[in-house]
């Protein structure tokens, strides 16, 4: 058996140290059921492509020639692209309290490598347009839907009114094609956002339609003085030398792990490159929006300082080695680069191969920072170096603390269920078992993993005391509650997952995780859940409606995994 060690930093970041002993697998070879074989096309006008894969990782027996079951998608041909606009980089949108913003979803070509083919922007786009408006302030959005899907605009992380909250079939109708709706955005909170759809994430998120919003805090001395700020998307892409790998129209693929990219994406581009000057200290805001990878980032040797996560700065900014961002988390950290010269801000993990049983290292670069030998102007040196401890942010935690010892109101655990899966893939899965990772860094059974659609593979959120799953579970609260839920991630079933749990319209405290106390606690609205482990938080319901929470790997959140809670204005019925 593998051995692993966790270190875990404020509850939040999470670094998994892997330290494998060789694992053998053994292969059965299953007559394939139930998939489509012969590679025939599966769509309109669109042909499955297999994935491509590491020669390390070689096919399993008996599964040539399958294809997922659900008909495969791409929004155009190749061809039909070059009609399209060419996408543009994302550009600033200042925002004062009463404006408004006029928000496409558009399709848009790209071009990467040799080839063009057709993605979705906002407002042409990739990353949409970053909002950027003072703590306080309340805008309006009026968005319009140009693709050929129907969609809506989650604005993630915001503590907004309900009706504006971009879910499909709780706080609104779909935005069909051509069709209009008019958003109110309402910033209590500073910090970094993010807005992206909440109809078939898989697909238009991954396509292209994600943006950042930035909430400048009331006070000017909040933060620490910085020389330049940089707002990071990190992203990747699964992509072939035909462009994307179609989608599944009807259901995700890549409904085990996630849809995992090869072609590594900062701002929307795989070769970002900026130019400082030595000294340097830069703000780094950080955003994942890849369907399902955890980056592991790391900025060379230069030491880094986290000052905030998703919604709020933490009690005590801290030094770290790297930044885990799991999909939909934010990080905002502070680098100094002190030597000229480039440096690569790189994606630096312990990969696993599931064929072979085996961890090793593994690297990707994400940037390049050009560092000149001109000195900065201005040396924050002294500044960067020390680290404050944000009183305001103790004290409003402080008014918690009385409920971090109370009883647990919820429990929820995660797993999954499956139905008519090739028998390779079960055979396979059974002795995949035997060694269970507590991250998954990678895709490490690529054609395992495209071949499961949302046909086979339902993730499951499980209501402990009810046996309620998903969809069937609708907690209820009243405005003020504070409810403390216990979530954890069964390491035994089929396929052992870690999950990103968001939850929609409010904020909560990761108090420990494996029992384990918080020492430095930041206000979430994301948070991982390694495989095997229990992560204890507490919900701040402070915003009345029917929120949302759920699994932020897209294709788990397609396949099932979700659930329905209740916050009721005070003085109506209903507590944990």
């Amino acid at each position: 058996m593998a051995r692993y060690t966790l270190n875990l930093l404020c509850g939040a970041l999470v670094l998994l140290i892997l330290v494998p002993v060789d694992v053998v697998a053994q292969n059965h070879d299953h007559a394939a059921m139930g998939h489509d074989m012969g590679g025939m096309a599966a769509g309109d006008s669109v042909t499955w492509r297999m994935p491509p894969m590491d020669m390390s990782m070689p096919m399993m027996p008996g599964m040539h020639g399958m294809n997922p079951s659900a008909p495969a998608y791409l929004p155009l041909t190749p061809q039909e692209a070059m009609a399209l606009p060419d996408a543009r980089p994302r550009e600033l949108v200042t925002m004062a309290d009463g404006d408004t913003l006029h928000l496409h979803a558009m399709m848009v070509k790209r071009k990467i490598g040799d080839r063009h083919f057709a993605m979705f922007g906002y407002n042409g786009q990739i990353p949409g347009p970053l909002i950027r408006a003072p703590q306080g302030s309340k805008v309006y959005v009026h968005f319009e839907n140009h693709i050929d899907q129907a969609t809506t605009v989650h604005w993630h992380g915001l503590r907004l009114d309900n009706r504006f909250d971009g879910v499909p079939g709780v706080t609104q109708a779909p935005v069909e094609q051509h069709a209009s709706f008019m958003y109110e955005l309402k910033f209590p909170d500073e910090g970094l956002y993010w807005y992206h759809p909440h109809i078939r994430e898989d697909i238009q998120q991954d396509l292209g339609l994600y943006g950042n919003m930035l909430v400048d805090p009331s006070r000017e001395d909040a933060l620490p003085r910085v020389n330049r700020e940089e707002v990071f998307v990190l992203d990747d892409l699964l992509v072939d030398g035909s462009g994307p790998l179609p989608y599944g129209q009807d259901a995700p693929t890549h409904a085990l792990m996630g849809r995992f990219g090869n072609l590594m994406l900062v701002n929307g581009v795989p070769d970002y490159r900026m130019s400082v000057k030595k000294g340097e200290v830069v703000r780094f805001f950080l955003t994942n929006v890849a369907n399902a990878r955890t980056f592991n980032v790391t900025f060379g040797n230069a030491k880094i300082k986290v000052i905030a996560s998703d919604v709020s700065r933490f009690e005590r900014e801290q030094w770290v080695d790297s930044v885990p961002i799991a999909p939909a988390e934010r990080y905002i950290v502070d680098v100094r680069f002190k030597k000229p010269g480039d440096v690569a801000i790189a994606n630096t993990i312990q990969a696993i191969n599931h064929f072979r049983g085996e961890f090793y290292p593994h690297v990707d670069t994400l940037a390049i920072v050009s560092v000149a030998d001109e000195p900065v102007s201005t040396d924050l040196s002294d500044e960067y170096l020390a680290l404050r401890t944000n009183a305001d942010v103790v004290e409003d935690i402080e008014s918690f603390r009385s409920s971090f010892d109370r009883p647990v109101d919820y429990e929820i655990e995660l797993t999954l269920k499956h139905q008519n899966l090739p028998l390779p893939i079960v055979a396979m899965m059974e002795i995949d078992t035997l060694y269970v990772p507590p991250m998954e860094w990678n895709d490490a059974m690529p054609m395992m993993n495209w071949l499961s659609t949302g046909n086979e593979v339902t993730w499951v959120l499980r209501d402990v005391r009810s046996g309620r799953e998903n969809m069937d579970i609708n907690w209820t609260f009243q405005k003020g509650d504070v409810a403390k839920i216990r979530i954890f991630n069964t390491p035994d079933s089929f396929h052992p997952m870690n999950h990103p749990i968001h939850v929609h319209g409010q904020r909560y405290l990761v108090l420990s995780i494996d029992g384990v106390p918080t020492q430095n606690l930041v206000w979430k609205d994301t948070a991982i859940v390694p495989v095997g482990s229990t992560m204890d938080i507490l919900v701040d319901m402070s915003n009345p409606g029917e929120w949302m929470m759920h699994c932020h790997i897209a294709e788990h959140l397609q396949a099932g995994m979700m659930l329905s809670f209740t916050v009721e204005e005070e003085g109506t019925a209903g507590s944990p």
